[in-house]
């Protein structure tokens, strides 16, 4: 790795349905931790872009961090990632689509193509399921003109 490597940050957070039902709410979680379970580890796997160890989630109830709504929280460092960026969110939406989630926010920030910010919404909450997903894309690019 050279000095001159581009390096491109990922991180965002995935919030489940806000709940008030106790047990309902505790196997939708018990699910979600389960599907990122599912991941394979940073030792195990040169290809896939999504890690298990990227992953973090408070515990399942009011005192360990949910108190109505479980918020997983991921993050990482990628060599120039936004040339794998269609890949990334394949992968990554191929997770949601097997999670409990009401909303989903992914920033990207890159050296050279500025910071993007993809959300994805669920009105009613999305269950585990293959049906389409919809993401909304914000691009931010800071630029300086010399006169």
């Amino acid at each position: 790795m050279s000095q001159f490597d581009q390096e491109s940050i990922v991180y965002g957070v995935i919030r489940h349905v806000p709940s008030t039902q106790d047990l309902a709410a505790r196997r939708e979680r018990r699910s979600n931790w389960a599907a990122i379970q599912t991941l394979p580890l940073g030792i195990d796997d040169d290809w896939s872009l999504l890690k298990r160890e990227m992953f973090s989630m408070a515990g399942d109830d009011i005192f360990s961090g949910a108190y109505q709504t479980q918020v997983i929280h991921f993050a990482a460092s990628y060599r120039a990632v936004e040339y794998e960026w269609e890949a990334w969110l394949r992968q990554f939406e191929s997770l949601l689509k097997s999670m409990y989630w009401v909303s989903a926010t992914v920033h990207l920030e890159t050296e050279l193509s500025g910071r993007h910010t993809f959300n994805w919404q669920a009105e009613q909450g999305h269950e585990p399921s293959d049906t389409e997903l919809r993401m909304s894309c914000e691009w931010e690019r800071e630029a300086s003109f010399a006169m």
